[in-house]
């Protein structure tokens, strides 16, 4: 059965697509094995090992083995590697910036982007979101997730709203109409990993 477009950047194939360019080309210092991205978006080496061989044969890419491994990087010295990476950041952006920046932060235990972006990411229409709306579980300090936000914004290219719920009140939402609400429309786990 044929994959729909991405809703997020409908000029892709597939979701993993925009996740695979975003984490690249949001960390262009970096190099990742085919492995540890097969990990990380939970698919398969065979999946990740044919995207790689597009994105490098297109020369969006790069590689590099070392024995059996085979690592990939972001090409940043070609004339579409900025604009690929604005665009990559304010679309997938989010998955690949949030999670890492939010578990730099003490307290942090879960986090979620939800609204607009995350019904987007998840199949649903409408206008490209203004914003990323941000659910953080835990007792991080406000000036922290304030600070996390603001570093967002400027790769995302886009505000960022961060609001803080405890553990308990997430765990047992009893009549808060806002986390009944949320929990009821579409979510978007990011992982915190730095």
């Amino acid at each position: 059965m044929k994959q729909a477009s991405p809703v997020l950047l409908p000029i892709l194939r597939s979701g993993f697509q925009g996740e695979f360019l975003a984490w690249l080309f949001l960390h262009p210092e970096r190099e990742f094995s085919l492995t540890e991205l097969a990990e990380r978006f939970g698919v398969s080496r065979s999946t990740v090992m044919r995207e790689a061989n597009h994105f490098v044969a297109a020369g969006l890419v790069d590689e590099r083995r070392q024995g059996n491994l085979r690592f990939v990087r972001a090409r940043t010295d070609t004339v579409v590697a900025g604009p690929l990476a604005e665009l990559l950041a304010v679309t997938y952006g989010p998955t690949a910036v949030l999670g890492e920046l939010l578990a730099l932060v003490p307290g942090v235990e879960e986090a979620y982007v939800y609204g607009s972006w995350a019904a987007r990411y998840r199949g649903q229409g409408g206008d490209v979101p203004r914003d990323v709306d941000v659910l953080v579980v835990g007792d991080a300090d406000e000036d922290d997730l304030f600070d996390a936000a603001r570093s967002a914004e400027r790769v995302l290219g886009r505000e960022v709203n961060i609001r803080r719920v405890s553990s308990q009140a997430w765990q047992e939402p009893g009549s808060d109409r806002f986390l009944s609400s949320l929990r009821s429309r579409p979510l978007v786990r990011l992982e915190l990993s730095a």
